[in-house]
C-alpha cells in the first residue's frame, strides 16, 4: 500500500492549461501506481484549458464546483460527481465559466515511448 498525504502533494505544470493549480495525489513515485496517475487540479473562475488532444485518455471527476467540456462542438456541463472520459486523440476544450473554483480529479495513464 502506497499512501500519500495531500499535505505532501506536489504541484505541476499541465501544458496548455490557464488558472489552475494541479497538485500531484499519486504517480511518478517509486511505490506508487504503476499504470496511471492522478492530479487534483483547481480551476479558478475563468480557468480551463486547450484546445488540444493527448495521446492517451483521461478520466474527469469533478468533486466541487461545475467544468464545461467541449468535444467537436458538443458542450456538456460536469457538476458534482459527475465524470468523463476522453479518448485517446480527441481534440476538448474545458472551461470553468461559474464565480467559484472548480476542483476536478484527472486520471490519466503514464506517457510511453509510443504516445509522447
Amino acid at each position: 500500500m502506497h499512501i500519500k498525504r495531500f499535505s505532501d502533494a506536489l504541484p505541476y505544470e499541465a501544458p496548455n492549461h490557464f488558472d489552475v493549480v494541479g497538485l500531484r495525489l499519486q504517480g511518478f513515485e517509486d511505490n506508487g501506481p504503476k499504470n496511471q496517475w492522478v492530479g487534483l487540479s483547481q480551476f479558478l473562475p475563468g480557468g480551463g484549458a486547450g484546445p488540444d488532444a493527448t495521446p492517451f485518455e483521461k478520466v474527469y471527476v469533478v468533486l466541487e464546483g461545475e467544468m464545461t467540456v467541449i468535444v467537436n462542438g458538443e458542450e456538456a456541463t460536469l457538476g458534482k460527481y459527475d465524470s468523463c472520459t476522453i479518448p485517446a486523440g480527441v481534440q476538448r476544450k474545458i472551461e470553468n465559466r461559474r464565480n467559484d473554483v472548480c476542483t476536478m480529479l484527472v486520471v490519466m495513464p503514464y506517457p510511453t515511448e509510443q504516445n509522447l
